[in-house]
């Protein structure tokens, strides 16, 4: 076996911490790895080690494909560094505004003056140059062809949903041509059909002679994965083919239980304010330039109606919530009906947010990087993407409870950026609650979750509905994901319900 990359003995250190020590790993020419394990185990840091992005002390990291190409192309000697044959897709976008001076800001997608400060995909991609002038196999047509990009080249970044801002990532990262290819959790916010086309793709990628390392879900490994590593609180537990690959190898601890007198007495904390009509949408069109987003929507959401919002990557459906949310200034122009107040009747998005539990998978991207865990959830009291304002100490401590009844209060004093993506949407849902607000809405919510954490989260989601009579919004691409007190859906295909 020619080894393509080896770690052998490294110890490593993200901050003050240590991640993994002795940590021993190869990849060989031809193998396609998958790491799989629990949130928080270690996948993401294992990703980013071999990216060259986090500390190793001690040990060794070999880049034999480096050799390799240098041998290939002497000339490059000097000129480039193994970091230049790889590239990262990570969960997160990196998105930059056009005047460069900021990222994005939530609701930027829905404004579209300021949307136009965003490159298109097609200037996006064009940015990004390939590592070196030896290998363009992948180039731009065939990349928005492999990657069904083509209808969305002249589309914004800020309007692209969650499953195409992950496509234009893959993209971007193949637009190096890399020799390495890493992907962080790259079938999150994917509907199935996209998952299963991801397959092909992913197949066609290491057809090109590319190497693939991917941190996935162990019941979601693509065909083309050949060995399997098996992560457990920094340490590589299992490692081998995949065939010889079994799912209880990655096996999770049994459900905890819910303390429901406590999730009462958190909720009681705040009175929730009753209404006739939560939404109400009558013949509800969104329009960017020539584009229907939404087609003529009738929607009725009453006090205690518990719906799931469905549809594909693309059909309309974060924009429909964004109505709901107050974040969408077209709702203005449309017959909209929050709360019992028709919008455009004097009221503010801020009367709006003050009712509405929000979460979705972006969200956490767009609070200051120094918010710590515990600041983030008592921000919800404000309804603000951050706490800018001294922390309440009564707040503070019911914020500290809530993430003692969501098993995160080990996080209180970390900063959010720094812990599982799992533990992020945990962070998020209890911002959302602390409030006790009227209106729930869940914007796939379990992205980053592992098994154990969805079925905690769905046991907890149903607690919730049971102990009070709050109005749930739930969007999700899948079934299993969907909390028992669910019973009404809407479906959503091109912007029309279906």
């Amino acid at each position: 076996m020619q080894p393509l990359f080896s770690i052998t003995h490294a110890t490593v250190r993200l901050f003050n911490n240590t991640v993994f020590a002795d940590l021993n790993f190869t990849i060989n020419k031809g193998e396609h790895w998958a790491i799989v394990g629990e949130s928080g185990s270690g996948k993401s840091a294992l990703l980013q080690t071999i990216a060259g992005n986090l500390n190793a002390a001690g040990g060794v990291l070999h880049y034999h494909f480096f050799e390799d190409h240098i041998n290939q192309h002497p000339d490059q000697k000097g000129y480039i560094t193994h970091h230049k044959l790889i590239a990262m897709v990570e969960p997160r976008h990196h998105f930059r505004n056009l005047s460069n001076t900021t990222e994005f800001y939530y609701q930027q997608r829905y404004n579209s003056s300021d949307s136009e400060d965003a490159l298109t995909v097609s200037e996006y991609l064009k940015s990004v140059k390939p590592l070196t002038d030896s290998n363009t196999y992948w180039s731009f047509e065939k990349i928005t062809s492999v990657l069904k990009l083509e209808s969305l080249k002249e589309k914004q970044l800020i309007k692209l949903s969650n499953g195409e801002g992950k496509r234009l990532r893959i993209a971007a990262a193949l637009m190096k041509n890399p020799v390495l290819l890493l992907l962080d959790s790259p079938l999150t916010g994917l509907d199935i059909e996209t998952r299963q086309e991801f397959n092909n793709i992913i197949a066609e990628i290491a057809a090109s002679g590319i190497t693939i390392v991917m941190a996935t879900a162990p019941n979601e490994l693509p065909d083309i994965i050949t060995h399997v590593a098996v992560l457990q609180n920094g340490t590589v537990n299992w490692q081998g083919p995949k065939n010889k690959f079994e799912t209880n190898f990655a096996a999770l601890p049994p459900n905890t239980s819910i303390d429901k007198n406590e999730i009462k007495a958190l909720l009681n904390l705040t009175p929730a304010a009753t209404y006739d009509v939560i939404v109400s949408m009558k013949n509800v069109t969104i329009k960017y330039g020539k584009n229907v987003v939404l087609d003529n929507i009738n929607w009725e959401v009453r006090p205690g109606d518990k719906w799931a919002l469905l549809g594909h990557n693309g059909a309309g459906k974060s924009t429909l919530l964004s109505l709901v949310n107050g974040d969408n200034p077209q709702a203005y122009a449309n017959d909209i009906v929050l709360f019992d107040r028709k919008r455009g009747s004097g009221e503010s998005i801020w009367d709006i947010k003050q009712k509405t539990g929000f979460v979705s998978p972006e969200l956490h991207q767009y609070f200051p990087t120094d918010s710590s865990c515990l600041q983030v959830i008592e921000s919800g009291y404000y309804d603000t993407l951050g706490l800018f304002r001294p922390s309440n100490p009564k707040r503070a401590e019911t914020a500290l409870r809530w993430m003692k009844a969501l098993e995160i209060d080990k996080y209180a004093r970390v900063l959010l950026k720094n812990i599982p993506a799992s533990a992020q949407r945990l962070c998020l849902l209890a911002r959302a609650l602390i409030k006790n607000p009227p209106l729930l809405i869940f914007d796939e919510p379990c992205q980053g979750m592992d098994t154990h954490q969805v079925q905690h989260f769905k046991a907890l989601v149903d607690t919730i509905c049971s102990l009070s009579n709050v109005t749930l919004i739930y969007v999700t691409h899948y079934r299993h994901e969907i909390p028992d007190s669910v019973d009404k859906v809407l479906k959503l295909e091109k912007g029309k319900v279906v």
